[in-house]
């Protein structure tokens, strides 16, 4: 998780990601900062995000983009 939050942190280092749960619905990202943030993710982690995953409920929190890691590594198993 603190890979993670050091990605969101280099986007934008002010906000507050522990609480913060609109980064999408909320505007708080825009287009340029979702693509770097799906490319430093799977970068980082060594996942690949697929069309499936692209929905705003896995990107609008720390947690849900952790959660959302998580699962594609376990598929990937």
């Amino acid at each position: 998780m603190d890979e993670l939050m050091d990605i969101l942190t280099d986007i934008d280092p002010d906000v507050d990601y522990e609480v913060e749960d609109q980064l999408i619905d909320g505007k708080i990202f825009d287009s340029f900062s979702i693509i770097t943030l799906i490319s430093n993710i799977s970068e980082t982690f060594d996942i690949e995000i697929g069309p499936k995953d692209l929905i705003p409920e896995n990107f609008n929190s720390a947690e849900a983009m952790w959660d959302m890691i998580q699962r594609i590594r376990e598929e990937d198993e």
